[in-house]
């Protein structure tokens, strides 16, 4: 296996002792099709999270909706015991029916079922950072209070069950909002060489000391955008997947990240994208492409 150099340096969640490399894993395509049910090979899925773990990966990011369950055990039998330094982050906030669909799960009940779900399937005492979702009508975020269930995480937080917090698909007002309840160590939203939304919010992220982790690193681009980015690769002899990490790597240093994949070759891909070095005439490229006509 060819294990890249580095994984993009390191980053501590704020004053936690808690520290990671900057290039992490999803672990959400390790469900089935659809994120739903087990994966069509198992053992391929179980070889995928060794050899994470193996290359240097401290950071992996989960849910028990996905699959639902499905993730969160694969992940238990993969690895754990789980090393010393592995950072598992999980989320609540929303629930797959048997429609498959997508549901928010916001209840006290809900939250606290899916705390005590997460740490089950995991088989974990205590679940190192926990990220409410909110579960808005697309995949950008909406305004609205947050508190009732960032209170209710608290109170787990309290009890021992959880040790700190996180948001996903949050807003800087609700950021506010949640960080009067309890310390935030990290943001997850939204967010990609062509989708800048957050360039702001990173900044103030970063000068709080606040992890900022991009989800859909390669999503939504347009023809031109897309065509961009095929050219810096060529250029560099990756492909696009890994100059769009590199970029995300370069952009901030509160920034994490968590590609995911079930295959081992696309892996050892990403990994690779952590050691890209990026000149600053593509850099000024990819920059620019955020404000390329379609």
């Amino acid at each position: 296996m060819m294990k890249p150099k580095r994984l993009g340096g390191s980053f501590t969640f704020g004053k936690t002792s808690l520290s990671v490399n900057r290039m992490g894993y999803g672990a959400m395509q390790l469900a089935g099709p659809g994120v739903w049910g087990p994966p069509r090979d198992p053992d391929a899925a179980v070889a995928v999270l060794r050899e994470a773990v193996e290359a240097g990966v401290n950071h992996i990011d989960t849910s028990d909706y996905y699959g639902p369950h499905v993730t969160n055990q694969i992940i238990r039998q993969a690895l754990h015991p789980y090393p010393n330094g592995l950072v598992i982050v999980t989320k609540l906030g929303g629930r797959r029916p048997p429609d498959r669909s997508w549901q928010p799960a916001i209840t006290p009940k809900e939250l606290t079922t899916g705390v005590h779900d997460n740490l089950r399937n995991l088989g974990l005492d205590i679940l190192d950072i926990v990220n409410y979702r909110v579960m808005g009508s697309g995949h950008g975020p909406e305004e609205g209070s947050i508190a009732e269930q960032m209170t209710v995480l608290a109170d787990l937080q309290r009890k021992g069950l959880i040790c700190h917090l996180g948001l996903s698909n949050v807003t800087p007002r609700q950021l506010a909002e949640a960080q009067k309840i309890s310390e935030i160590v990290c943001v997850q939203n939204l967010y990609n060489v062509a989708h800048r939304t957050d360039d702001a919010f990173i900044e103030d992220l970063k000068r709080q000391g606040i992890a900022y982790v991009p989800f859909f690193p390669l999503g939504g681009f347009s023809p031109l955008q897309s065509a961009a980015l095929d050219a810096a690769a060529a250029s560099l002899k990756g492909t696009p997947m890994q100059v769009a990490l590199a970029w995300l790597l370069h952009r901030a240093p509160n920034i994490l990240l968590i590609p995911g994949t079930s295959s081992v070759q696309h892996l050892r891909e990403n990994l690779e994208a952590a050691s890209m070095e990026l000149p600053r005439e593509t850099i000024a490229v990819l920059d620019s492409i955020a404000r390329a006509p379609d």
